[in-house]
């Protein structure tokens, strides 16, 4: 039986991303998880954190039980 499919309704980073380029981000996840493409998402720290940026994922990739996601930060939001 392969992995099961996670659906992921925020970007949890962990402090994991890596900068491609201005505000785009990849992030790897392990498992295979779905997020919803194309539409603005929360970015979080840790699911616990404040909310604080919104993204626009771009490309999500599967393989070798990893998901690797390329997004775009929208939005910054303050923390105060």
């Amino acid at each position: 039986m392969g992995m099961p499919l996670e659906l992921n309704t925020m970007i949890v980073t962990k402090g994991k991303e890596k900068r491609q380029k201005d505000n785009l981000f990849t992030l790897e996840k392990n498992g295979y998880r779905l997020y919803p493409i194309d539409i603005p998402i929360e970015v979080r720290h840790s699911k616990e954190s404040d909310y604080h940026a919104t993204a626009i994922i771009k490309k999500v990739e599967w393989e070798n039980e990893t998901t690797t996601i390329l997004y775009q930060l929208v939005a910054l939001h303050s923390s105060n």
